[in-house]
């Protein structure tokens, strides 16, 4: 995933700070199977872009938490 996350990430420049703003715990999300997910926002400010909200969401397989989703806007 951290490939992806680069390339979504490539002309925003250095992250210069990250803020969380909140976490919310879900057992379902769009198009995916019930589990367990973890929804994570942050306000994020980058070298060439001042104000960038990020989202991230891991769910638990196995045991282990997985990014199965990353989302910009």
């Amino acid at each position: 995933m951290g490939g992806i996350l680069n390339a979504a990430r490539r002309d925003f420049g250095a992250i210069e700070s990250r803020r969380r703003i909140r976490v919310i715990r879900e057992t379902s999300m769009p198009g995916a199977p019930f589990g367990d997910y973890a929804v994570f926002t942050f306000q994020t400010r980058f070298e060439k872009k001042p104000q960038i909200t990020e989202t991230i969401t891991p769910h638990l397989e196995g045991g282990d938490w997985k990014v199965s989703g990353y989302y910009v806007n």
